[in-house]
């Protein structure tokens, strides 16, 4: 694997840690401004939404612009949001910090993703873009961890200007590593746009919102639920945050691995397992062990999704893949938004702190029912397609006996 996916991974690294640390600070951050959990819920909605509205924008803007100059102005407005929440005076300031910095993350791994499948060969395609999203798992297993500890200890304060920090690094990296790759002659943006009449674009597009806001569901509010159902002490939030970034990891690169082999069967089996878990998950967050086990499993089967998800958008939008990959990446996050606001009415609803899993299960178990519904229609295209090219009806093709 070529050295530039390092350069990548360190700005993942650095984007997955602003995007995930909030989760164990929430409780933190709530008490600071004096408003309710799922009031500061909105700083993981608002930054979900952002990746959402910036993704296709930034993609738009950055057409002209050489995808390293690109990546490269991305992570300088990483920076800037980062910082702005690091000194935000009030909520709604932080909140504007946390849109900010979202802005980059949609474009930074939609362009990111195709830069790294450009830099290997076809049949590594999905194993290179697995590369640059170990930045963003690895990101869980010790940025995020690390984070919230440094803010439950040093003030949250100190967890943002430190991720400022890390986007400095990512930028340094992405300047050094990153070759100056060729735009593709002939593609305009109406050909990127064009990827979105193809219903399995937007099929693909789909299972990524529902797939992982089931995931989002029960991690936006993982520290209330930790502490008031498994019984959990505050500090016990940053070890569970690492195993759920170690399921992350593990499931990132077994999705790499074999959606390279069997795409759509990796789905099946990933989302299935996901929409079971989190439903156990209501029983499982009343037992410190069991409850530990189940956020690892969750961490795996949600991001087993990704590289898989990625490589059909990329594959179905196949000469114009960059704006929907881009977009694919702000359905993450939509998901994100969904759920976390979902999540939010659930517990508000007075249903209590588990409640967000049932939601996530409910989501899951949507995304699934749609990879089935994909798979049904390519072969009913492929079906018709054959019979097509020998010019006469499927059925008048099949031998007679009589």
């Amino acid at each position: 694997m070529p050295l530039a996916l390092l350069a990548l991974a360190i700005g993942a690294f650095g984007i997955g840690t602003t995007e995930f640390v909030i989760m164990g600070l929430l409780p933190e951050v709530a008490s600071d401004f004096g408003v309710s959990i799922p009031t500061a819920g909105l700083l993981v909605t608002g930054y979900a939404l952002g990746v959402v509205i910036g993704a296709p924008l930034m993609t738009v803007l950055g057409t002209k612009v050489p995808r390293k100059r690109m990546l490269m102005l991305l992570m300088g407005l990483f920076i800037a949001g980062n910082l702005l929440s690091a000194v935000a005076p009030a909520f709604a300031v932080m909140l504007i910090g946390r849109v900010v910095a979202s802005l980059a993350h949609g474009a930074f791994f939609g362009i990111g993703s195709v830069v790294a499948a450009e830099l290997v060969a076809p049949h590594k395609k999905a194993g290179a873009i697995a590369m640059m999203f170990t930045g963003l798992t690895i990101a869980n297993v010790v940025g995020v961890p690390l984070g919230t500890f440094i803010g439950q200890s040093a003030g949250w304060r100190v967890t943002f200007g430190i991720v400022a920090a890390l986007g400095v690094v990512g930028l340094a990296g992405i300047a050094k590593l990153v070759p100056e790759l060729p735009r593709p002659e002939g593609v305009h943006l109406r050909h990127e746009l064009a990827a979105f009449k193809n219903a399995q674009v937007l099929l693909a597009m789909a299972m990524t919102v529902l797939g992982f806001g089931g995931v989002f569901a029960a991690i936006t509010y993982i520290a209330p639920m930790m502490t008031h159902v498994a019984g959990f002490a505050d500090g016990s939030v940053t070890w569970l945050l690492v195993l759920f970034g170690l399921g992350m990891v593990a499931g990132n690169l077994f999705g790499g691995k074999f959606a390279d082999r069997a795409l759509m069967p990796m789905l099946y089996v990933s989302l299935g397992a996901l929409a079971v878990v989190l439903a156990l998950f209501t029983l499982t967050a009343h037992n410190k062990i069991a409850a530990g086990v189940t956020i690892a499993l969750i961490g795996a089967l949600g991001f087993a999704t990704v590289p898989p998800l990625q490589k059909r958008v990329l594959d179905q939008a196949h000469g114009a893949p960059t704006l929907a990959s881009a977009v694919n990446i702000g359905a993450f996050n939509l998901g994100n938004a969904l759920s976390a606001w979902l999540g939010g009415l659930v517990i508000a609803a007075g249903f209590g702190y588990t409640s967000p899993n049932w939601v996530g299960a409910a989501l899951a178990a949507a995304a699934l029912v749609l990879a089935f519904l994909s798979a049904a229609l390519e072969r009913r295209d492929g079906a018709h397609g054959t019979a097509t090219a020998s010019g006469t009806p499927a059925e008048q093709r099949t031998p007679v006996h009589h």
